[in-house]
């Protein structure tokens, strides 16, 4: 695709607010609707009145569920704004949110600074290389403490935090921030939203701190601006202009990551972050360095979301290059399909406002693409081209699902239809000894959304079995054997030999295929079929059941029959001849273990970890955050069915968890018989 220019899309900014669960980002976003002008009435969440959340689920839980889209103005700028979820069992929304834009906000709580799923977000935003500036909310709690919140940053991110600002005033005093850019502050005397922050001269009591945080910031970005850089060296002070530039030269550059601090709930400091976003923050195409016309290219779109509704699918598009018009058909490059833009829509949470065309750079919907799905690529039919997808994490927690009766057995197929389209990270099978429908995604949380949203939305009965662990298997030898597939009937016969040698891998690995043929013991067309019956065998689970990970199958050597071969006679003899390698490399089970942070009271830290401990935990660490203790583990998710009922009656409903999945370990030998059962 030709490289981008920015000129015409400098006004537009496509970002997200990102967070681990309970940070603020949903409390900061109705913030950013209302100074916007976008709202004139701030929902909290607390009571069920945000607008960003708006789905009943959300508001009956109090959490976000689904990232919401909407559009704000900002001195000029148009802010194409996504408020994602901050709960784990949900982050295929942050995922596919951070593929398709240009910025990040990481909203950090001032008390507990780098949460678990700060971490697994920061990730998911290096992966896709999201310019980002943190913003540190709740810096008006007890136990608030901006320095630790920048030293967690350092430790548990490995980046480059440099404060913009510093808090005025500590925990229940803080008024406001210290502008090191301008070398100014800003108070907010009142929790009122109409009024403005007032300017005024830095306190004596921070001016020492604030000349030495403004030196650090200094030297850490006068090298991205070659003005600046000059001015800085002839001991002179940059101006703001040039400080500016060289921050967001540096920002692009992803060489550190800029901090300010507030507090979202008391309306302090949201003013500067909108400053922030417009200032430093990337416009569409900015960060690949383009330079020819944008919106004159043929057209290169991505789906990223797709919502059904009563009134059918709604299809999230970010548009990389080109113009989609109303009417407008465009080519599915993933399907090879043709689909046509009924509608086009700008959304504002659960609001619309219907629009005639789309330019590059825009984050919209479209009503009328019937077949199109998350991380499908749209483009002008002439000028067919294929973006990057959106990866889509495997489920570790599955349940079953019977329809309670025949008109609920037909709803529910189409309503579970409807719900994958929605979420890729739901999977449905068909258990071939039960007959049960399998429903698996990646937490209790979402499995029990995704029930009610069945019953309530789509009007589905069902009884719904216990959540089971998604285990896999594996080997933990090497094995090697010949396998002869040899059938005769009255017409021609069956016949298939093959040596073939099964390897252990390193977790995650996945199951690798490798073929040592020579001199045409087996034909060359026949392998393809070996590889496709290794791989068939290993998604039944060879040895128990469950699908085969981490090893490799390496075809060594083999023989066949001119008449009685074929390459669905090889597939099934590479089956067969899996499952008997399987057994001979001492096959273990593998159970997922979550990482699980859980934060208590002192008082219950002994009964905290001893309950871990009974749950086959492993505690790697504890630490003082404020004043509660911080617990690091490792626990098998097994283990973990039901935690929050036993937290709270352990704590008196004080402590509070967080987990994730950490990834796959080998169980013990009482848990794989009772899995086996």
């Amino acid at each position: 695709m030709n490289r981008i220019n920015i000129a015409n899309n400098n006004g537009i900014r496509n970002i997200g607010i990102i967070a681990h669960v309970d940070a603020g980002k949903t409390t900061l976003s109705e913030r950013i609707l209302f100074y916007t002008g976008e709202s004139h009435r701030m929902g909290e969440v607390h009571n069920g009145a945000a607008h960003m959340d708006f789905d009943p689920e959300e508001r009956r839980r109090g959490i976000t569920i689904n990232s919401a889209a909407t559009t704000v103005h900002w001195r000029g700028a148009q802010v194409n704004l996504i408020d994602t979820p901050g709960h784990i069992d949900f982050n295929i929304e942050v995922g596919r949110a951070l593929r398709v834009l240009d910025g990040a906000v990481v909203v950090l709580d001032g008390v507990a600074g780098v949460e678990p799923q700060t971490e697994t977000n920061w990730r998911l935003a290096d992966r896709h290389e999201v310019p980002r500036i943190v913003f540190v909310n709740k810096l008006d709690r007890t136990g608030a403490d901006f320095e630790r919140v920048l030293a967690s940053m350092r430790e548990r991110l490995g980046v480059q935090a440099i404060p913009v600002h510093l808090p005025i005033g500590p925990e229940a005093e803080f008024r406001g921030v210290v502008d090191l850019v301008r070398m100014r502050a800003l108070l907010w005397e009142r929790d009122d939203a109409s009024q403005p922050a007032q300017e005024t001269a830095i306190p004596a009591d921070l001016f020492a701190h604030a000349e030495a945080a403004r030196a650090r910031l200094l030297e850490a970005v006068v090298e991205h601006d070659d003005a600046a850089l000059e001015a800085w060296l002839r001991g002179e002070e940059p101006s703001v202009e040039l400080l500016q530039r060289a921050i967001r030269a540096g920002v692009l550059k992803r060489a550190f990551v800029p901090v300010l601090a507030g507090s979202a709930f008391r309306n302090r400091g949201v003013e500067p972050l909108l400053d922030a976003v417009v200032d430093w923050l990337p416009a569409p195409g900015e960060r690949e360095g383009a330079t020819t016309d944008l919106a004159s290219a043929p057209l290169a779109a991505l789906a990223f979301k797709v919502v059904a509704d009563e009134h059918g699918s709604m299809v999230f598009v970010r548009l990389y290059a080109g113009r989609l018009r109303r009417g407008d058909s465009v080519l599915n490059t993933s399907t090879g399909h043709m689909e046509r833009a009924a509608r086009l829509y700008e959304v504002h949470a659960d609001k619309r406002v219907e629009r005639d065309e789309l330019v590059a750079g825009e984050i919209a919907a479209v009503v009328g693409f019937k077949d199109t799905l998350t991380g499908q690529t749209l483009s002008d039919p002439k000028h067919p081209v294929q973006l990057e997808s959106i990866a889509v994490p495997e489920p570790v927690i599955h349940m079953a699902l019977e329809p309670r009766t025949k008109a609920d057995q037909q709803g529910l197929s189409k309503a579970l239809q409807s719900m994958l389209r929605e979420d890729p990270s739901l999977r449905v099978r068909q258990d071939e000894e039960s007959g049960q429908t399998i429903l698996s995604g990646m937490g209790e949380l979402q499995l029990e959304v995704a029930v009610h949203k069945l019953q309530e939305r789509y009007g589905v009965g069902v009884v719904v079995g216990r959540p089971q662990v998604a285990y896999r298997e594996t080997i933990s030898t090497a094995a090697e054997l010949v396998h002869v597939h040899k059938k005769q009937t009255g017409g021609p016969g069956q016949f298939a030999q093959l040596t073939l040698r099964v390897e252990p891998l390193e977790r995650g690995a996945g199951v690798q295929f490798e073929s040592r043929i020579v001199g045409g013991a087996i034909p060359r067309e026949f392998i393809p079929a070996v590889e496709a019956g290794v791989r068939r065998a290993a998604e039944a689970g060879p040895a128990s059941g469950y699908p085969a990970v981490d090893f490799r199958a390496v075809l060594l050597d083999g023989a066949f029959h001119e008449r009685d071969s074929s390459a669905m006679v090889f597939e099934l003899a590479a089956s067969h001849a899996l499952r008997d390698a399987f057994a001979k490399a001492r096959p273990q089970l593998l159970e997922p273990v979550m990482a699980v942070e859980v934060i208590t009271p002192t008082d219950y830290l002994g009964d905290v970890i001893g309950d871990l401990h009974r749950r086959r935990g492993h505690v790697r660490a504890h630490d003082v955050r404020g004043t509660a203790t911080v617990v690091d583990a490792l626990v098998p998710l097994k283990e973990m069915f039901g935690y929050i009922s036993t937290l709270r009656a352990l704590s008196s409903g004080r402590a509070q968890y967080t987990m994730q999945f950490d990834g796959y370990q080998a169980a013990p030998r009482a848990v794989a018989e009772l899995a086996a059962a």
